[in-house]
This record gives C-alpha cells, sequence and structure tokens, in this order.
C-alpha cells in the first residue's frame, strides 16, 4: 500500500487519526482529525494537537517498541467528550511515512449510558427504600405496641395503604418507561383524531378537577387535528399533564387547554398540532425547567411525593413525544403558572416526509 491509498482509506473514516514517526511529529493527520484539532498538523510535533501526558506516554511506548498502548482522555469543549485512544506500532514501510498510528474513539455515549444506569438504580431503590422503610416500621408497631390498639391498627393500616400505592405507581410507571424506551425508534403508524384523545383526558380527570376545585378549559381552535399516532401513549401523555397542572396549581386554580394548529414550529417541518396544558400555580423557577424531564428529578421533592408524583411522569412524556417525533416545550414564570406545550407533526405533513 502506498500513501495515497493509506490517505484515502484514513480520510474515509469518521474518527480522528494521525501518523506520527520517530520524532513525534505528525506525518499524516485525516480530515476528521483536521476537523478537531484544525488544519496544518502535518509536520508538526504531536503535542500542538493532544498535550494529554497520558496520550503521549502512550505514544513513546510503541515508538520505543511496545506493540500497542491505550489511554482514556477527557477533552473540553462545548460537550466535554471522552476518547479511548490506540496507538499502534507499524510495520516497517517505505512507502508509508510514519512509525505510529494513532487513533481517537469517542466512548462518551457508552460512559453516559454507564452513568445513566448506575443513577437509574441508585433512583429507584432510593424510591423505594421510603415506602418499604414504612410498611416495615407499620407491621412491626402492628405486631406490638399496636396489638390491641385499634385507634393506632387503623392510622397505621391507613399509611401502609398509602406507602404501597405508590410503590404500585412507581412500578407503573417504571413499567411504562421501559415499554415506550423499547419503541421509541418506531414511528406510529395510527390516524388519530387528537381533539377525542384530549377531551376524553379531561373527562377522565373531571371528578378530581371538581374535588379540588380546579375547573379545566378547553379551548379549540381548530378541530381537525389528525396525526400518526399510538392512541394510548398520546391519552398518557395529556393524561399526565393535565394531572400535574391539576395537582400544582393554586386553590380555585383554574387549567386552561388549548388546541390549535400552527404552520410553523421550531424543529418540526410542516404544520404542526399544538396543545398547550396551562396551570395557575407557583410556577418553575428557570434553572429548573432543563432537567425537568429527567428521570426522577423533582423540583420539590417533599411536595411531589405528598401529591402522589413518582418523578417518572414528564421522562415518559419526552419518550413518547420522542417516538411520534414531536416536541415538549415548557415555559414558566414564578408566581404566574407554568405552561406545557405538545407539538406533533400533521398526519398529512407526516405523509410526505
Amino acid at each position: 500500500m502506498n500513501e495515497d491509498d493509506l490517505v484515502t482509506i484514513l480520510n474515509a473514516l469518521t474518527e480522528p487519526v494521525f501518523l506520527v514517526n520517530s520524532d513525534r511529529h505528525i506525518t499524516l493527520a485525516n480530515v476528521a482529525a483536521e476537523e478537531l484539532f484544525g488544519g496544518g498538523l502535518s509536520g508538526r510535533n504531536l503535542v500542538h494537537a493532544i498535550r494529554h501526558p497520558d496520550v503521549l506516554d502512550s505514544v513513546e511506548e510503541v515508538l520505543h517498541g511496545k506493540a500497542r498502548s491505550e489511554a482514556v482522555i477527557s477533552m473540553p469543549g462545548t460537550v466535554r467528550t471522552t476518547y479511548k485512544v490506540s496507538v499502534v506500532r507499524l510495520e516497517d514501510n517505505e512507502n508509508v511515512e510514519g512509525t505510529a498510528i494513532l487513533g481517537l474513539h469517542d466512548i462518551s455515549h457508552v460512559l453516559e449510558a454507564e452513568q445513566m444506569r448506575s443513577d437509574f438504580v441508585a433512583n429507584v431503590s432510593h424510591e423505594l427504600r421510603s415506602p418499604l422503610s414504612a410498611l416495615s416500621g407499620g407491621i412491626e408497631t402492628l405486631q406490638g405496641a399496636a396489638r390491641n390498639d385499634p385507634e393506632a391498627q387503623t392510622r397505621f393500616l391507613g399509611i401502609m395503604e398509602r406507602e404501597a400505592a405508590r410503590m404500585n405507581r412507581l412500578i407503573d410507571d417504571l413499567l411504562s418507561l421501559s415499554s415506550v424506551e423499547v419503541n421509541e425508534r418506531v414511528r406510529p403508524s395510527q390516524r388519530i383524531g387528537l381533539l377525542t384523545i384530549v377531551e376524553r383526558a379531561i373527562a377522565a380527570l373531571e371528578t378530581q378537577a371538581k374535588a379540588a376545585k380546579k375547573p379545566i378549559r378547553l379551548e379549540i381552535s381548530d378541530p381537525e387535528c389528525v396525526v400518526l399516532g399510538d392512541e394510548d401513549e398520546l391519552t398518557q401523555v395529556f393524561h399526565n399533564l393535565i394531572d400535574n397542572a391539576l395537582k400544582y396549581s393554586r386553590e380555585n386554580g383554574e387549567v386552561t387547554v388549548s388546541v390549535e394548529i400552527r404552520e410553523n414550529v421550531a424543529g418540526l417541518a410542516g404544520p404542526a398540532v399544538v396543545i398547550a396544558v396551562s396551570d395557575q400555580g407557583e410556577g418553575i423557577a428557570a434553572e429548573h425547567i432543563p432537567r425537568l424531564t429527567e428521570r426522577f428529578y423533582r423540583v420539590d421533592t417533599s411536595r411531589s411525593r405528598e401529591k402522589g408524583g413518582t418523578g417518572l411522569g414528564l421522562a415518559i412524556v419526552k419518550h413518547i413525544l420522542n417516538r411520534h417525533r414531536g416536541r415538549l416545550l415548557i415555559d414558566s414564570e414564578k408566581g404566574v403558572g407554568s405552561t406545557f406545550t405538545v407539538c406533533l407533526p400533521l398526519e398529512a405533513q407526516d405523509q410526505k416526509r
């Protein structure tokens, strides 16, 4: 293989690759390497591109006879990126100027997935520990001090019932989230009238709304809102959002659900159905908004649990909308309230894409 062939092959790779000679000077940098570290690297010392001591040590090991060496480095930027750097010694080849080849493989997504899995297990364990402790404490009390105390028995059985229900909600939400994630890359194909789903969600929560004295007002600008979707999943989306609005709206506060079609929505191609769910609650501070759809993230942990929240509702909404190629927009003002807006591409537009 001559150098021209090697250049063609390396430039076809999406990962940064360098050839270095025995003096640690770069003899070749592929297109991906120049995009990451800048152009004009050929002929310069490797340290001008990568200053990390672990990488330089790996290169020295290979230049002094080792067949292969690896290092893991983290590079700052707009998004911090972690690379696995592999340095391999080249066989002597008079047609190629270079003693070692150095490649960078982005492993950020692997580390992020591992961290997410670890955090998820820790969060689930934490969420289950509290109700389990309450149940264990209740059982111990009923078997002991409250054995012959009907009033205490009633109180502790009520606590145990609430905690068992909380665990059931958590398990149901975990199963829902798992199911949605499995199918997230498969777009639904069923034609759905979105207004019917919204009205059904409102009807299901009407009793709760009346009991809380928080009326739900439906505003319809465009009744013909047909999308390609999964009926059960979209019902879950609007049930979750309206239920949240009822929980967090102030006493006697009104919940408004508006439905309209917009010709342009950021992030979507073509017309979209826009459903906004607004409450008159305390509002959410700006620093919390980007994290609201994270699993188990809560603005007010104790208040959320008190209202029966599992911390998974908005994560489920996000993944369902991802599957439907839609978007969730969140706008909130402290002391005024919050608006959660669902944007879904119109069915006719989907068919064209």
